[in-house]
């Protein structure tokens, strides 16, 4: 209850906030509006079944939730990937989670595929899929028309960040742990999640870019790293001289990003550097900013240098986009969260994707510059 309470007694910091959204530094994207009478795009199913490879039993796969989606262009069409959880177990990273696939002609109302198209099976990333599945996938796309999802592998033990390609969005191949070969294996078995690849908009369409001739990602859940591939599926993390990994950005107490700053979509390199859309997170102690509930999700943005998409510059001190909706903040997690990991140009306009308190996906619309 105390949380609920919280809200209603924020509305001159919240309205704050808003104002400052709508007025963006030049490199920001935004601002990002929810259209209205289209919110969730996608919620739970119990009427779809599927037959499970772990159990041979048919299961009711997105019967629980439905959240945290990547997405990406083809043929016109915006295609979303989003993480669908049964109800195998009691409670969020204790159930299965597979990979479900959904398309539209105007961003806003989807068909879905009956069945997931990435899920726990038997195949050879079994040891690190079952039996938590796939979830919080991240898309881009080559040049050449091949996608790549980086998803977190999750196996109850230990998370790892995963690559899968395709050329349909319906037949992937998993190709495994994005780090199993790194620097001798060593960053292997950490906990690794949300890959942000870099990108680039060319010709009007947002296509994987390149840095020193490789491809680049930001990864991390509470600090923000990088990494670096010449194949699209094994990555290299960046280190210091003493070999840890280089942070490239950190979380601020008293700020809403005061615990995690967890990469987003894929990262967009524009005329004003590098902008990387985060998901911050307020701690849930004293150090948390006082604009929102503790433990919130919101929505942040950095920006890295135009020569040097490894040297942070800047970033908002106050969200872009922030838990409004009834069923932004209650779900899964009741203190409020948007997620946000799958953003598109279609028509001069960017298109985001977010999870609704780890139980539903949402849309919000912002004009392109």
């Amino acid at each position: 209850m105390k949380k609920y309470l919280l809200y209603l007694l924020l509305p001159f910091s919240l309205q704050a906030i808003a104002q400052q959204s709508s007025e963006l530094p030049k490199w920001a994207f935004g601002p990002f509006v929810r259209p209205q009478g289209v919110n969730p795009v996608i919620s739970p199913d119990s009427t779809t079944k599927f037959n499970d490879p772990m159990t041979g039993q048919p299961v009711a796969w997105q019967a629980n939730d439905t959240f945290n989606p990547g997405a990406a262009i083809k043929d016109g069409k915006i295609y979303v990937l989003y993480r669908a959880e049964d109800k195998s177990g009691i409670r969020i990273g204790h159930r299965t989670s597979r990979l479900g696939l959904a398309e539209s002609a105007d961003g806003l109302s989807f068909t879905r595929r009956p069945e997931p198209v990435l899920f726990p099976g038997d195949d050879e990333q079994r040891e690190f899929e079952w039996k938590g599945g796939c979830e919080d996938p991240r898309v881009s796309v080559t040049s050449d028309g091949t996608y790549l999802v980086l998803y977190t592998q999750w196996n109850n033990k230990v998370p790892r960040i995963g690559a899968a390609t395709s050329k349909d969005f319906i037949h992937w191949k998993k190709h495994g742990p994005v780090f199993r070969h790194a620097h001798g294996g060593r960053f292997h078995n950490i906990a690794s999640k949300s890959a942000s690849v870099l990108t680039r908009v060319v010709g009007g369409k947002q296509i994987m870019a390149k840095y020193n001739g490789k491809y680049l990602m930001y990864w991390g859940e509470r600090h923000v790293y990088a990494a670096v591939s010449s194949d699209l599926v094994n990555w290299e993390p960046l280190v210091n001289k003493d070999g840890s990994l280089k942070i490239l950005m950190s979380p601020r107490k008293g700020y809403f990003d005061s615990d995690l700053t967890e990469c987003g979509p894929p990262a967009i390199w524009t005329n004003q550097g590098v902008v990387l859309l985060y998901n911050g997170k307020n701690l849930g102690n004293e150090n948390a900013s006082p604009d929102f509930p503790r433990n919130t999700y919101t929505a942040g943005q950095a920006l890295f240098d135009v020569k040097d998409p490894l040297k942070f510059v800047s970033r908002l001190d106050k969200p872009f986009f922030f838990p409004v909706e009834d069923f932004e903040k209650s779900g899964q997690y009741p203190a409020g969260t948007v997620f946000i990991e799958g953003m598109v140009l279609k028509d001069k306009k960017w298109y985001l994707y977010y999870g609704c308190a780890d139980s539903r996906v949402s849309v919000a619309v912002a004009a392109a510059k």
